[in-house]
């Protein structure tokens, strides 16, 4: 036993006078990952990691799916000069001619059919848009049908083996929720950008008639306009469609149009050729407790008549000024912006009923919402 010790601690000598000598004259040996460059300069490297397994935080993956599926979106039109016909502004210019101006934005391919959801201001008045998709395919756009109220609009492109994004549920969102956003900034070339989802239910912006913005602070930039925002799993939650800034550039709110929002344009384009959407002639506002104490009513909450449209669905159904509806379809109401998309959701021709309180009592009403005019932008 006491040889099989000493030999031990012989060989552990050694290693250890090894170990020494190594350090001292070569250092560079004891370091793991240690090469050199073809200049000779000893540089220590990482390890290499597998190539199917991202990095810990990674969104590599959610960008991977997603990214194919956002194309670049180019629009131009041709314009004049507003006072080219002026025979004083000829004399002494010319016959200026018709200039094209262009436009910059995104777009995501939601359907193998060709389908591409976009913003309405990204191809508005253009005269010629073309798409451009991620694996450089070039393909002229046909405008489907746009909704100036909601701020989409339809295109449709003539290609094969589309990539498609896959579409997620809005309403499963929650305040932060990471989200990245995708699109093509300034023109720069497709970007994705990380944050979280700062708000839900953003409305009262003065942006669209219809407002439910999913506000986040991802970098939204001129040119991010009909991109994506997807959750972490590369899934479409959202439209980008506006900022606010004051420098032109991102300053941490974005603002996106919610894909339930924008299923059901893109089917009622598609099917219709334009958005139905209820309407029942009333003049809403929110509720006060002064206005509350002027018309006589009992109510903490909803949404008060301040007019009504003689001869419209609501003054049909029995309606009044004063009025407060705290629910449409078993809905609740506590806001003007929630008692418009309600309304809007209604299939026109088909009773609905409406909650109300009058007075210091509780009434139900049935109405028969009409179509919403779409050029009419006062009454709900």
């Amino acid at each position: 036993m006491k040889r099989y010790w000493l030999l031990f601690s012989q060989v552990v000598t050694v290693l250890v006078a090894a170990y020494f000598v190594v350090a001292t004259l070569q250092p560079t040996w004891l370091l793991r990952g240690v090469a050199s460059t073809r200049a000779g300069i000893s540089v220590i490297e990482a390890p290499m990691a597998p190539a199917s397994q991202p990095a810990a935080g990674s969104f590599s993956a959610a960008a991977r799916k997603a990214s194919p599926a956002v194309v670049s979106i180019n629009t131009s039109k041709a314009v004049r000069h507003p006072r080219s016909n002026d025979p004083w502004f000829q004399f002494f210019f010319g016959d200026q001619g018709q200039q094209a101006q262009t436009g910059l934005g995104s777009g995501v391919i939601i359907s193998p059919e060709g389908y591409i959801l976009t913003n309405n201001h990204v191809v508005e008045g253009a005269d010629e848009i073309e798409v451009t998709l991620s694996d450089s395919r070039r393909a002229s756009a046909s405008v489907i049908g746009t909704d100036p109220e909601t701020d989409l609009a339809v295109l449709r492109v003539q290609l094969d083996k589309l990539p498609v994004i896959v579409l997620g549920d809005s309403d499963q969102l929650a305040v932060g929720d990471q989200v990245l956003a995708i699109g093509n900034p300034f023109g720069v070339g497709q970007t994705v950008t990380s944050g979280i989802v700062s708000a839900l239910g953003r409305s009262q912006l003065g942006i669209n008639t219809f407002e439910n913005f999913i506000q986040t602070d991802a970098a939204i930039n001129p040119g991010n306009s009909g991109g994506a925002l997807v959750d972490v799993n590369g899934h479409l939650m959202g439209i980008n469609t506006a900022i606010y800034s004051r420098s032109g550039g991102s300053m941490g709110i974005g603002f996106a149009i919610p894909v339930s929002t924008a299923r059901l344009v893109l089917d009622g384009i598609v099917r219709d050729g334009q958005v139905t959407r209820g309407w029942i002639g009333v003049e809403p506002g929110e509720l006060s407790p002064e206005l509350a104490q002027t018309f006589g009513i009992q109510a903490s909450e909803g949404v008060i008549i301040t007019g009504v449209l003689q001869g419209g669905p609501a003054a049909q159904a029995g309606v009044r000024p004063g009025d407060v509806i705290v629910q449409v379809d078993g809905k609740a109401t506590q806001t003007v912006a929630q008692l418009l998309t309600a309304v809007a959701a209604l299939k026109p021709g088909q009773a609905a009923p409406f909650q109300v309180q009058r007075g210091d009592a509780r009434v139900e009403v049935s109405v028969v919402p009409g179509v919403r005019p779409r050029a009419a932008r006062q009454r709900r």
